[in-house]
């Protein structure tokens, strides 16, 4: 895809919702032809040296435009694939009608964190998959943007000065605590405040937001975003401790059985890197992504002259991995000013994990992919630090348990890459420390805790959601399982209420 300034962008937004603005009737066909709106972006040459979000946002007739192209389906297939279930055609139909402030209105009766989700969900294999206007075009990137849509009326409420804060029911006298404020954490601690009952979130790292804050770069997701989206939950009454590490500072059990809370909801992420397990890996120079994408966005490791927080230094990066992860890492690198990163990934494109838009963005801002190649070893100097690795070349064979074609070794194609950093991207484990403290907590052999329907672990009163339970997932799906456990929170405290 070619760059479009933002400027050429509005000016053809303008031009097409003036013409459609001349039908009194918009009828399926004429929907259908309405162009799908370009999200504008900072220029690629700019963007790679600044931190600045790349995507600019919607303006207000480019919202108009897309939300018309909307069927208003009777059957909204779009509600019954989003983890959190936003009446979808009802925000959208009232974007096309001017409403912004109903639109938002409508989303935030299901999700909080609207301005998050637009800007990070990968709604093109959810909620916009199945999209009927996609479907009728034969091409899943013209369905209805409802990830941009979303997006653009939360920035709209947040600019105007419009941020509403959802009601909380009378006190009840029921307090829970909800261990991680990632996205699953906030949802349950949202969703139980309205009820009415007393929420205390306990945070590890001294600032709120979990992966949102440490895993996502500010080019993508901006800190302002999620402190914002975090503001709302303080104004409507939920406390926060924070450098607060449950199983270090307090056992989890302590929690219910001293500190007296009625419920407990786990979201602690699964923060714990993966790593190949080949020669080199203990090599100054190596890196999981998580700890690099840690030091750069939350511990502010770029801003050289005020954080206290070193970052390596780069010339040549390499990246392994296809993720989501692998792509902020890369890009990340990029901007701390690496001259050459390249992705390393042992399938091809097509079986790459990570949002066809952060691969594009990627390919942009000049990060180069190795496509079938993956590190046999990584090399170091004299002195211990990473100089090179040793590659192999791969082929694909038949699917594995994936679905994707399996990497397979082509004997022979050893060859070597100059490279002074490696950021290993391959993804992520729970975290043992709390299952190792609460040895009554069920886990399975990869560490995530069991739940059942109800999210509700082996232990009474304790329930887990996220990461913890998923394995390494997307926001929206933490935000599910979230809501899932709230739902099940109130309904053992309205229970015990009435007993």
């Amino acid at each position: 895809m070619s760059y479009h300034s933002p400027e050429k962008i509005q000016k053809s937004a303008v031009e097409n919702l003036n013409e459609v603005k001349k039908k009194e009737v918009l009828k399926p066909k004429d929907r259908m032809a309405i162009p799908a709106q370009e999200m504008p972006n900072q220029d690629p040459v700019q963007r790679a040296k600044n931190l600045e979000e790349v995507s600019i946002g919607y303006s207000a007739e480019q919202a108009q435009l897309e939300a018309m192209r909307c069927l208003q389906c009777k059957k909204a297939k779009c509600i019954n694939d989003c983890p959190v279930g936003i009446d979808i055609p009802g925000f959208i139909k009232e974007i096309a009608d001017g409403n912004f402030q109903e639109a938002i209105n409508i989303i935030k009766n299901t999700s909080l964190l609207p301005a998050i989700c637009g800007r990070v969900c990968p709604q093109e294999t959810q909620c916009q998959m199945a999209c009927t206007v996609g479907i009728g075009l034969k091409d899943i990137e013209k369905a209805v943007a409802i990830g941009r849509l979303e997006r653009f009326v939360a920035d709209w409420e947040r600019a105007t000065g419009n941020v509403r804060i959802p009601q909380v029911k009378a006190a009840t006298g029921k307090k829970i605590a909800v261990v991680g404020s990632g996205p699953a954490g906030l949802v349950v601690a949202a969703d139980v405040r309205r009820e009415g009952h007393d929420v205390t979130i306990f945070e590890a790292f001294h600032k709120l937001g979990g992966v949102m804050r440490y895993g996502i770069p500010e080019f993508r997701l901006p800190n302002d975003i999620v402190d914002e989206e975090i503001e709302t939950l303080k104004k409507m009454g939920v406390k926060v401790e924070t450098n607060f590490v449950v199983g270090r500072t307090r056992k989890l059990v302590d929690l219910i059985n001293k500190d007296g809370y009625d419920a407990v909801f786990v979201g602690t992420g699964a923060g714990l890197p993966m790593f190949m397990g080949i020669p080199g890996e203990n090599l100054v120079g190596v890196f999981s992504a998580n700890e690099y994408l840690t030091r750069a966005n939350l511990m502010r490791a770029f801003d050289k002259d005020h954080a206290d927080t070193p970052i390596y230094a780069s010339k040549k990066v390499a990246v392994l991995g296809g993720g989501n992860v692998a792509m902020d890492a890369a890009r990340m690198a990029l901007r701390l000013g690496a001259e050459k990163v390249s992705v390393v990934y042992r399938r091809t494109e097509k079986e790459m994990p990570a949002r066809n838009e952060e691969i594009e963005h990627a390919k942009e801002e000049g990060i180069e992919f190795n496509f079938l190649q993956n590190p046999k070893r990584i090399i170091g100097t004299d002195d211990g630090r990473v100089k090179a690795m040793e590659c192999l070349r791969y082929q694909l064979g038949e699917p594995d348990a994936s679905g994707r074609r399996r990497p397979i070794v082509i004997e022979g194609s050893e060859f070597i890459m100059d490279v002074d950093t490696v950021l290993v991207s391959i993804g992520n484990g729970s975290n043992p420390l709390i299952s190792q403290t609460t040895p009554a907590l069920g886990v399975n052999k990869w560490g995530n805790i069991v739940v059942n329907d109800e999210q509700k672990s082996s232990v009474n009163k304790i329930y887990a959601g996220g990461d913890i339970v998923l394995g390494a997932a997307t926001v929206i799906l933490a935000m599910g399982e979230g809501r899932r456990a709230a739902a099940a929170i109130n309904k053992q405290l309205s229970d015990e209420l009435k007993a």
